[in-house]
């Protein structure tokens, strides 16, 4: 009997994983919701009755309830190095003939959204998550484990064929639709509204209670397979795909970049367009899309040579000054501070 019970609960738990991967991470649902709360529910039964068999990663334990003192400090064994900016597109030509000059020959690139919100780091063993951290210092990070495993899009057991240890990076952020339905109700509510989108998600994802995080509504987009080389894999654009066949959410619409020129209309095209995203984006990660070259190319003390951030210009509005009040200091010093209509 209870052989029975285990292979059935085993059996929940990957088809409720199967299905929290449609939904969260494709968008693409093959099951009605009411079918998912119905095996959701069996779980829960199960596992209240046979505890047991209750494990770390079961989707039931993706909200924490024990709040934590602090966040515990870790060291990344790769550290996790920042990019550096260009801001025009006649700096990105300069990073672009800097690496032809250094390689000898024109790479491929991979040219990705920015998105604006807090770098992560995740390492699964035998295909189960067991340690998420912030970026920190890019030596030394926070440790998120509790609050991470509540983001629904992150997997708590990889999918597919995955090798003893994986590690992965991404961005932590919040739905720009998310953010502003939070932030109505908060203003219901009387609470201090969220000044953005990448504020809303940083603090979410700090906070030492990992039921406040599980209230938050976080996303989260994986861009870098660390070591990927030592796993046979060649390219950037390789590691993308196998990180999507493992279950990761990746950003949709990574390009493969022929020459610079496509770089460049990348650029371009989203700098127009990013206005249509639900997810904020401040620019465009560009990087080699082949490995062997990174070696050689290698890194200063806080960025690898062979990627960069093009920055999109601030945005800019029109507004009209409504008043000019005075405010009196402390020392009897007089300010003037603009009244501006909101736009």
């Amino acid at each position: 009997m209870t052989d029975k019970i285990k292979e059935e609960i085993e059996k929940l738990r990957k088809e409720i994983n199967y299905h929290n991967y449609r939904y969260y991470v494709l968008d693409d649902p093959v099951i009605t919701d009411h079918e998912y709360d119905m095996m959701m529910k069996r779980l829960v039964e199960l596992e209240r009755r046979y505890p047991q068999y209750i494990t770390s990663t079961s989707p039931t334990q993706r909200v924490g309830t024990t709040p934590q003192s602090e966040l515990r400090k870790v060291t990344h064994e790769v550290p996790m190095m920042s990019l550096d900016d260009c801001f025009s597109l006649e700096e990105l030509e300069e990073f672009h003939s800097r690496l032809v000059r250094n390689i000898g020959k024109e790479p491929t690139y991979v040219a990705e959204h920015k998105i604006d919100g807090l770098a992560v780091d995740l390492i699964y063993r035998d295909g189960k998550l067991v340690q998420a951290s912030t970026r920190g210092d890019g030596i030394v990070g926070e440790d998120v484990t509790a609050n991470v495993r509540t983001i629904k899009s992150v997997p708590l057991e990889l999918m597919g064929n995955y090798p003893p240890s994986v590690e992965v990076r991404g961005e932590v952020y919040m739905p720009i639709s998310s953010f502003l339905k939070m932030n109505r109700r908060r203003e219901e509510e009387g609470l201090p509204l969220f000044a953005n989108p990448r504020n809303a998600a940083a603090g979410s994802l700090r906070q030492l209670d990992p039921r406040v995080t599980a209230s938050r509504p976080l996303d989260c987009f994986v861009y870098m397979l660390v070591n990927a080389e030592s796993l046979g894999i060649p390219t950037h654009m390789d590691a993308l795909n196998y990180m999507k066949e493992l279950g990761f959410k990746t950003i949709w619409n990574a390009k493969l970049c022929k020459d610079f020129e496509d770089v460049k209309n990348y650029c371009k095209e989203w700098e127009s367009k990013k206005s249509e995203l639900d997810y904020p984006v401040d620019g465009v990660v560009i990087k080699v899309n082949e490995f062997e070259f990174y070696p050689a190319l290698g890194a200063t003390s806080k960025s690898p040579r062979w990627a960069v951030a093009y920055k999109f210009p601030p945005e800019l509005a029109k507004t009209r000054v409504l008043d000019i009040e005075v405010n009196v200091g402390r020392t009897g010093v007089l300010t003037p501070v603009a009244i501006l209509e909101p736009v």
